[in-house]
């Protein structure tokens, strides 16, 4: 199982709107998540804006293009891609980029 860690960073003004929609995620994006591989996903947020986000897979590249063929994902992507900074013309999903874990204890 891969576990994997990425940061991202939601605009200060819209915070309050970030958190609002992610305390009611779609329950078909919840489905479409769980059906492609993605476990034990959590979003954390400073606020200032540091998104940082976990999840583990058994494969993260599987677990993205599963989600990318998904209908219900481009809608998601496309109603959250305003909340960030510095994606680049990229969707949020296309913006996770795993660290490097560097220490773990099991």
């Amino acid at each position: 199982m891969q576990r994997v860690c990425f940061l991202l960073k939601v605009r200060e003004d819209r915070l309050a709107e970030y958190r609002e929609r992610h305390a009611a995620v779609w329950p078909e994006m919840r489905e479409a998540l769980s059906a492609t591989g993605w476990h034990n996903y959590s979003l954390f947020l400073r606020d200032d804006g540091l998104l940082v986000g976990y999840l583990e897979t058994e494969d993260f590249a599987a677990a993205l293009a599963g989600m990318e063929a998904t209908e219900v994902n481009a809608r998601w992507q496309a109603e959250m891609g305003p909340f960030f900074e510095s994606l680049d013309g990229a969707r949020p999903d296309e913006a996770m980029k795993p660290l490097t874990e560097v220490f773990h204890l099991a």
